[in-house]
């Protein structure tokens, strides 16, 4: 049960397990992910998610997944699906303990009717605004209701005519009775229900009341017995809120610990705003690969297994903070390096006619799949005598330092040959359109047997036997770090990034790339890790989405130059 052998370190979560396990306040681990089903879960759920999952994991405990689902207004079914299959592609498995706020309506309801016979709750029939003016500030005590001291045969006639459907929405609410004069806001006479006549989509138009989320919360990991109740910051002003519930009620306490959520850089993490993208058409859609959310993370091609680890890397701490989003592409990166099989890709094609390599030939070049996986194996390459490379490894006139392509200069052919440009041949306009190369028959494999050194390594596809590949090369989709960092009268989407998506429509990828199927990762040579797209691959139409770069090193030795 202690976590004491356990490599992970520690933290000040597991500091209070530990705590309450040798004090004997609970003699179990046991704990929850609840999400609102109001949209489609970010790589800040994937951090609670990971969190949740691996305590319970840690200290054999266990883990519930359950949906907050109290406001019929904004949920769907279709978020309900999506969550599912997110937690479970990151490697979670809650077992038979799928739950709903809604399973516990009726429990709830009892629970309400509790209080109000015990006085300490009460129908209200101010609206909302008067509710929020008596409600007072932080320097400005609350006012009390007219409505506060109807007797308990009143209020208790009134709320179950609320339930009975008999009162328009907003008409009336059931409030807890605390205290009006509280220094914390939320003990102000909170509101428990709503009138609500909408459809549920689980309980359809069985209620028209719903549970605020203030109240359904601590009930629910009461009743199902979580012992540890993992929130972030922004609830530790409402867990007084919730002791006080819990303890008028005299229920099972879980213990509430909170942390910091994850603020991540050049990304917006509220599901509000990431619906606004979505409605205003910023995006595709909640899976777009240019989206924080983890269904946009795994159409992009990111792994499970690196979400995981960065989730372990960025740890759990007390205070906010940002995290910048190169950790997150660090984590990417040493995954893929390890399991992306290498392909290679032309995006740009520039012609290249090898002149001295016979007319007809056609070569079965060996290539390793994955240097970092000796078990990965190799595949055939063809090789001929018109090939194409990339139009950016080419300079007419090179700079000192460039070891591309240029006239007169040797490269290696990534797994064929050394070549040596002769001739440049350019259109009408100037434009270089295609180069006359010669090849050394001996340097087959990339290699001579004099030993001299080619410091420049290109990638190549066969002419012949390319196939046409749709090429979508993803950017961050803000232009600034913070997001919110706007002038007066802006909003975040004033730093939407109009070049966030570029379409290739006629880049050249070696024949091996028509096996791919949706979802499938690769390296492509030199250009980064690529994913076959989810929706958009088929056999007939090749679709690969950039995952993350590779690092640019001729990028930084020319920013030097300059």
């Amino acid at each position: 049960m202690s976590a004491e052998n356990n490599k992970k370190p520690t933290n000040f979560i597991k500091q209070i397990i530990d705590e309450d396990l040798a004090s004997g306040r609970f003699d179990r681990v046991h704990t929850r992910f609840p999400p609102e089903p109001n949209g489609y879960l970010h790589i800040g759920h994937a951090k609670s998610i990971c969190l949740n999952f691996g305590l319970a994991e840690e200290y054999n405990g266990k883990c519930n997944l359950r949906f907050d689902d109290t406001n019929p207004l904004k949920e769907d079914q279709e978020y309900i699906d999506a969550i599912i299959e997110d937690v479970r592609w990151l490697g979670f498995d809650w077992e038979d303990r799928l739950f709903y706020a809604s399973d516990y309506f009726e429990k709830m309801y009892e629970y309400a009717v509790q209080l109000i016979k015990m006085g300490k709750a009460y129908v209200d029939d101010l609206s909302a605004e008067e509710i929020k003016e008596y409600r007072g500030t932080l320097t400005k005590p609350g006012k009390e209701s007219p409505y506060r001291n109807r007797s308990v045969e009143e209020n208790l006639d009134l709320f179950e005519r609320m339930r009975k459907g008999e009162f328009k929405d907003g008409e009336k609410v059931l409030r807890a009775k605390i205290d009006m004069q509280s220094g914390n806001l939320n003990m102000r006479d909170p509101v428990m229900y709503r009138i609500i006549h909408a459809s549920h989509p689980r309980t359809g138009n069985q209620w028209c009341i719903y549970p605020m989320y203030d109240w359904a919360h601590g009930l629910e990991d009461s009743i199902e017995g979580i012992t540890h109740s993992i929130c972030t910051l922004e609830f530790e002003d409402h867990r007084p809120l919730y002791d006080w519930f819990l303890d008028q009620l005299g229920v099972f306490h879980p213990r509430q610990i909170e942390f910091a959520r994850l603020n991540l850089t050049y990304t917006v993490m509220s599901k509000r705003k990431l619906l606004r993208l979505v409605q205003e058409g910023y995006v595709s859609g909640w899976d777009d690969p240019r989206m924080p959310t983890i269904s946009g993370l795994r159409r992009r091609g990111y792994t499970p297994e690196a979400i995981r680890d960065f989730a372990d890397r960025i740890g759990v701490a007390k205070s906010n903070s940002v995290v910048d989003f190169a950790l997150l592409e660090h984590c990417l990166r040493e995954d893929l390096n390890k399991r992306a099989e290498r392909r290679m890709v032309v995006l740009n094609p520039l012609k290249v006619i090898i002149e001295n390599y016979p007319e007809d030939q056609v070569e079965e070049l060996e290539a390793e799949n994955n240097p970092e996986d000796p078990e990965a194996g190799t595949r055939k390459v063809p090789f001929s005598k018109i090939i194409y490379i990339e139009r950016e490894d080419f300079r007419e006139e090179a700079p000192k330092k460039w070891f591309r392509l240029a006239p007169g200069k040797e490269v290696r052919l990534k797994h064929a040959y050394y070549i040596t440009c002769q001739k440049v041949i350019k259109d009408e306009n100037g434009q270089v359109v295609e180069l006359r190369c010669t090849y050394d028959p001996q340097s087959r494999g990339g290699w001579t047997q004099d030993g001299r050194k080619v410091k420049g390594t290109l990638h190549w596809v066969s002419a012949e036997h390319a196939v046409p590949v749709e090429i979508r090369l993803y950017e961050q989709l803000f232009l600034k770090e913070d997001p919110e960092d706007v002038e007066e009268g802006q909003d975040f989407t004033a730093n939407i990034n109009p070049n966030s998506l570029t379409v290739i429509k006629n880049a050249l990828a070696e024949p091996d790339l028509k096996k791919a199927k949706a979802g499938q990762r690769y390296q492509f040579l030199r250009q980064g890790y690529f994913c076959a797209d989810l929706k958009d691959h088929s056999a007939e139409h090749l679709v690969f989405n950039r995952t993350v770069t590779l690092r640019d090193s001729w990028a930084k030795i020319e920013k030097k130059l300059k």
